[in-house]
């Protein structure tokens, strides 16, 4: 099978066409299994510069694709999320070669032990298998997910958002071209081949063909998987991200980093959504002013509402609302234990930070806050994988098994026992 005849075949029902589909993956995976990291790595760099070369073809079937999301009414921030350009697909092509360049987790040997009767004990880490993703608006998980599956010997089987179909075709057609110009097999990485949901059931249900499933979307897309998967899911629901400015913070980091944190891409999951001002910081008008200035909307709680005309009620739901728009929730908080609470009520254990200069302060917030990133002094627009060193990431994994934030080469490898011995018998 090609990437050009994996279609569904006429009268092939859904849970069919899957099972073929893993199938031809998990032969592709054992290929996989069996090449050094070097062969890996010059086929993920002929896949980098197969995406340069085919620019063009990509960023006319995004126009395609961005033509009909503004005709359907999609809203601007997945209108960003699907939007391509020159800049974002090289930067789409350097990540696929960043993550070529990383160290080969296949084979590690995580820790080895020798018990008092001469065994010898190793955990070496080993690919996964066949992972499924299932994905909405970003064209560029394409691309990410196909480099990371692929440098850390697993297949994948993706199915991309039909607002980005044309787009994924496009990467997916020049991924594989390049691939196989290294002899990978096109079966190593599939797109599939039609947009009926009942495809994503398939997927959900096909335990023993395919290993973990990866959702990457909004909120009802993640809820759908976990609810109906048979197949272990690695996922994070919403990114409700705090940053909390603490009394001792420094203004003019204070204004930069939630400004930033709130108004680079709002439409990101780890863009703050809650805004938490310390009753005794001084320049908390300056900081909610520079927001406003940047066109974000502000709903706050009563006190927050007195540092600024402009700031509108929010209600209930807000503190628990994933925006993905120029909104942001605000409240004032009396010191670091209200702000420890209101993170543990609200937040979506993504990404959570603090402002400040006292020192105990930023290690009381890192060592209390259970988010599966937490930072000091920084902007939680740096939750990511690329920022976090490790090429490009496969998604945030929010939950407390396997992986958690990032999830990168490691996170897709499990690992066996590796038992050496003289000739023992257990007595």
């Amino acid at each position: 099978m090609t990437a050009q005849t994996a279609a569904l075949a006429p009268s092939e029902t859904p849970e069919a066409l899957v099972a073929r589909l893993a199938g031809a993956a998990r032969a592709a995976q054992a290929v996989l299994a069996r090449l050094d990291p070097a062969a890996k790595a010059r086929a993920l760099h002929a896949a980098a510069q197969a995406l340069r070369d085919d620019a063009g073809q990509v960023l006319a079937a995004n126009a395609e694709d961005l033509a009909r999301g503004e005709a359907a009414g999609l809203t601007g921030a997945m209108l960003d999320r699907l939007r391509l350009d020159p800049a974002r697909l090289a930067a789409i092509a350097d990540a696929v070669d960043q993550v070529a360049d990383l160290p080969d987790p296949v084979g590690e040997v995580i820790s080895t032990d020798t018990r008092p009767n001469g065994l010898v004990l190793s955990r070496v880490r080993i690919p996964i298998g066949l992972i499924g993703i299932i994905y909405e608006s970003r064209p560029n998980v394409t691309a990410d997910a196909a480099a990371l599956c692929l440098r850390s010997g697993n297949a994948v089987l993706l199915r991309g958002g039909s607002e980005a179909v044309q787009s994924n075709r496009a990467i997916h057609a020049a991924l594989v071209k390049g691939l196989v110009s290294e002899g990978i097999p096109a079966e190593a990485v599939q797109l599939m081949p039609t947009q009926d949901r009942a495809a994503v059931g398939a997927m959900l249900t096909a335990a023993g063909l395919i290993d973990m499933i990866v959702p990457r979307g909004g909120k009802s897309l993640v809820a759908r998987v976990q609810a109906d998967a048979r197949v272990p899911v690695l996922a994070h629901l919403d990114g409700i991200c705090h940053t909390y400015i603490h009394s001792a913070a420094d203004p003019e980091m204070a204004r930069a980093i939630a400004l930033n944190a709130k108004m680079r891409r709002t439409g990101i999951c780890g863009a703050m959504e809650t805004l938490l001002l310390d009753a005794r910081f001084p320049a908390s008008q300056q900081v909610v002013a520079d927001l406003l200035g940047a066109g974000c909307e502000l709903r706050g709680d009563a006190r927050a509402r007195a540092l600024d005309s402009r700031i509108v009620p929010a209600q209930a739901e807000d503190w628990d609302t994933e925006y993905l728009d120029a909104v942001l929730s605000v409240a004032v908080v009396d010191g670091l234990s209200d702000a420890l609470g209101h993170i543990a009520r609200h937040s979506s254990h993504h990404t959570d930070a603090i402002v400040s200069g006292d020192p105990a302060a930023l290690e009381q917030f890192l060592a209390e806050v259970d988010s599966a990133i937490v930072m000091a002094n920084a902007s939680t627009q740096f939750a990511d994988g690329g920022e976090f060193g490790l090429g490009a990431e496969i998604g945030i994994a929010t939950g407390r098994l396997h992986a958690r934030g990032p999830v990168a080469l490691e996170g897709l490898t499990t690992y066996k026992w590796v038992v050496r011995g003289t000739g023992q018998a257990r007595p």
